[in-house]
């Protein structure tokens, strides 16, 4: 049997999770409703105590939609930090943190980290299994936008050939983002360093924007990408050529001019390649060369573990929410105990007085269920542009097979101890509750 449902396409499997969940609840139906059909009442019912039904829909959709918005909001950053770090294969820098390294040249945040020289530049970037190795520098920043030295081949890759306008062809020229302030002729001044310590005044030289890229879902999108050159001489360094070297722009670099730089972002020419370099790089106290996506596949096995930690936590409050269901409900048929009473008085099978009960509590629960499906999508769509906005990380919303199965769970449990308020009706003497 295990062999036959790993066979099974993972569509599938989700199906028949679905129904494997939703069977209690159908089952229950079946025997409660059976040979009676109390559409009617129960149509009378929601309608004559509408608000009260209204607050407790409305009670339940928040409550399974704050669950499945959590759950959901994970997913979406997870697939959100994957995408921005597809282009960055391997960097090599100097031996340090994975960590600190991969945030600094992945997701531009700013890091004090050490310096590689010109023959490690050269020693990676002329072997002969590197496509491209981009040096990196880091430092300025202009309107919030870092301004990151590289290679036009680097920003070639990165937009897969689709700049618009066109690449610089001077040191002072630059390629934007599609996520900075900045057009196509725009100029500008950077400023040394980012945020409230940026110094404006340190910087005189001015950059003409000459070509900009589509925008990809990473930081990257706010950067501003100019020839390292132009980094390394607006800091008083040699500009990796030699002096009597024509003025020109990137790779071949000089080792005796090669200021230096905290990271070479690089690119194999195929997958054996990639894990050949690595391990040619990994030079204990020299470079360190790794892989932006194993780290990320460790940061998600910890996010995995608070994963769990938020599904423990969902399945809780999911608990307590049901709970809170089924003292609502018994709250709720108290509203209309007398007109069931009568019903029972003028010869009621008990069974169509618990099924009326029941297929109204049912009723609720479904509705506030399926609108905690829209409310949850709602939560992620909105809680995925805060992060978009705070992180520059493209994070979409989207609700997964699981949030669904979440919700058939939590709805066809809830639906079975529905008979619980729905028996209840049924033990109170009939006179006294006509008398209420």
């Amino acid at each position: 049997m295990r062999g036959v449902w790993l066979d099974l396409p993972a569509t599938a499997q989700d199906i028949l999770i679905l129904i494997a969940l939703l069977l209690p609840a159908l089952l229950t139906a079946l025997i409660v409703l059976r040979g009676f059909a109390p559409g009617s009442l129960v149509r009378a019912l929601l309608w004559r105590f509408r608000w009260a039904n209204a607050v407790f829909v409305a009670l339940i959709a928040i409550s399974v939609g704050m669950g499945i918005g959590l759950i959901a909001q994970e997913r979406g950053l997870r697939r959100g930090t994957a995408q921005a770090a597809d282009k960055f294969d391997m960097i090599v820098s100097a031996p340090g943190s994975e960590m600190t390294m991969m945030l600094a040249a992945v997701f531009l945040q700013p890091s004090a980290v050490p310096l590689l020289d010109g023959d490690t530049y050269n020693a990676v970037s002329t072997n002969p299994r590197v496509d491209v190795a981009a040096p990196l520098a880091f430092g300025d920043s202009h309107d919030g936008s870092p301004v990151i030295g590289t290679t036009a081949d680097f920003v070639t890759y990165l937009s897969e050939d689709q700049v618009e306008g066109r690449m610089w062809t001077d040191t002072f020229e630059a390629i934007v983002g599609a996520g900075t302030s900045l057009e196509i002729g725009d100029s500008f001044v950077p400023a040394h360093g980012h945020g409230d310590a940026a110094d404006h005044g340190a910087h005189g030289d001015s950059y003409t924007v000459v070509g900009k890229i589509p925008r990809n879902g990473s930081p990257w999108d706010r950067a501003i990408m100019v020839p390292v050159e132009s980094v390394w001489a607006i800091h008083g360094l040699a500009d990796g050529h030699a002096p009597d070297a024509e003025d020109r722009l990137g790779p071949p670099y000089d080792a005796d001019f090669f200021p230096g730089t905290p990271a070479i972002v690089v690119r194999a020419t195929s997958l054996p390649d990639t894990y050949a370099l690595r391990s040619e790089f990994s030079r204990d106290g020299e470079t360190m060369a790794f892989f932006p996506g194993a780290v990320l596949a460790n940061l998600y096995r910890i996010m995995g573990d608070v994963r769990q930690a938020m599904s423990l936590m969902t399945l809780v409050t999911q608990v307590l929410v049901a709970a809170s269901v089924l003292l609502g409900l018994f709250i709720l048929s108290r509203l209309f105990q007398r007109q069931l009473a009568l019903l029972r008085a003028i010869g009621a099978p008990a069974r169509f007085v618990m099924a009326v009960v029941w297929s109204y509590a049912a009723g609720l629960l479904a509705t506030g269920s399926i609108l905690g499906l829209g409310t949850g999508y709602l939560a992620a769509a909105i809680l995925g542009r805060v992060v978009t906005a705070r992180t520059d990380i493209l994070v979409t919303a989207s609700i997964g097979w699981s949030e669904v199965h979440l919700v058939a769970g939590f709805l066809s449990a809830t639906a079975v101890l529905s008979l619980v308020p729905a028996w209840s009706v049924l033990r109170a003497p009939v006179m006294r509750a006509i008398r209420s």
